[in-house]
């Protein structure tokens, strides 16, 4: 069987992220793996919150993704196609590469925006970094038109 890893970050892309996955599983005969990426706050001055408070934060953030992941198993129950989640914390383009490795991937469908201009400047695009040193083919789904400020 084949598998199919999503990395979804709720942004407004995860939505389409999802759908295309449900068409390539169906497709493929695959089971999905869908994957949640909790990242550590980044630190990029002196103002950021204090170190003892980012453990706070994960905890929050990862409590909170894995609620959402069942929320999205749930949706996709009717799908009659196999669907696991995995949760992880730390750097999203070095997992998402791990997590492919780990679940031998036979693609990677992923959102092409995440978060803002200016995070993908100081960090740099996830996409990219997965695109790039990625073993498997991988499908880049654009955000929604609405969600671009653009009207169809």
């Amino acid at each position: 069987m084949k598998t199919i890893l999503a990395p979804i970050d709720f942004s407004a892309v995860s939505d389409a992220v999802i759908d295309a996955t449900v068409l390539l599983a169906r497709a493929a005969s695959a089971r999905i793996v869908l994957l949640s990426v909790v990242q550590p706050p980044v630190i990029t001055s002196d103002y950021g919150p204090m170190l003892e408070n980012i453990g706070e934060i994960v905890a929050a953030s990862e409590k909170t993704l894995a609620r959402r992941l069942k929320q999205v198993v749930k949706r996709l129950v009717a799908t009659d196609l196999p669907v696991e989640t995995v949760l992880l914390t730390g750097t999203p383009a070095q997992l998402i590469l791990a997590q492919a490795e780990v679940e031998q991937a036979d693609y990677i469908i992923m959102g092409s925006h995440g978060h803002t201009a200016l995070y993908d400047l100081l960090v740099g695009s996830t996409t990219r970094q997965v695109l790039r040193k990625a073993r498997c083919p991988v499908v880049i789904v654009p955000p929604p038109t609405k969600a671009l400020g653009k009207k169809k």
